[in-house]
């Protein structure tokens, strides 16, 4: 077990439960003064997690600290062997063969976000490439025929919906995932996303778990 205690500006009780989630942030001022993507602890999380780990969060409240405490798993190293046992093995490549990777165009104009992102994304398997705004975006999926396409709204100059309008009028690309990422959640906003053509509407902070499994090839294709 590790634990990281500090005296700094603390977790407010609302937001505790909630500190893991993706592009999940304490409220903050316009300026952005003390920075964050709301995208750090999430990595956390998944690396322990691959580990076979927990992490969890603690704290007071506001202006009283917080502690983060990660418990990972003792193993005894086994003896070395030539081969894998033959069912671990085994295993292995029929988890292969079902859960292929998936290719991933992440469209995000916020580019330490879409770094982020797209390297949690890399962690969990799939092949990834990054877009910051609309042109380029129907650009790389023209070359590349991704299988899942996660598309902000708020792009610069052409936005989200009018990228999957056009996305979908490109021969080849009527079986894409179109995935809204945004911070719009109304019923409206659901709406309008659906007739630009996008198949599922992620709000921000993002499910994680609704995310991996919509980037499955088996959800995706």
């Amino acid at each position: 077990m590790i634990a990281v205690r500090d005296d700094g500006a603390g977790i407010s009780p609302d937001l505790l439960p909630r500190i893991f989630d993706l592009f999940v942030q304490e409220e903050r001022s316009l300026d952005r003064s003390h920075g964050g993507l709301g995208i750090g602890l999430t990595l956390v999380r998944s690396l322990v997690e691959r580990h076979g780990g927990t992490i969890a969060a603690a704290s007071a409240g506001l202006g009283r600290g917080s502690e983060l405490t990660v418990r990972l798993p003792f193993h005894t190293p086994p003896a070395e062997t030539a081969e894998p046992p033959a069912q671990e093995a085994a295993a292995a490549a029929g988890e292969a063969a079902t859960a292929p990777p998936a290719h991933v165009l992440l469209v995000e104009d916020n580019l330490d976000a879409a770094e982020a992102l797209g390297e949690l994304l890399r962690m969990w398997g799939h092949t990834v490439h990054l877009a910051h705004d609309g042109a380029s975006a129907l650009e790389a999926a023209r070359r590349r025929r991704p299988d899942v396409v996660l598309l902000d709204i708020g792009l610069p100059g052409m936005d989200g919906y009018t990228v999957a309008e056009q996305l979908r009028a490109v021969p080849g690309h009527e079986g894409v995932k179109l995935v809204a990422v945004t911070g719009y959640g109304q019923e409206s906003d659901r709406q309008r996303a659906a007739l630009a053509g996008f198949d599922h509407h992620l709000v921000k902070p993002v499910d994680v778990e609704r995310l991996r499994e919509l980037v499955t090839p088996e959800v995706a294709r």
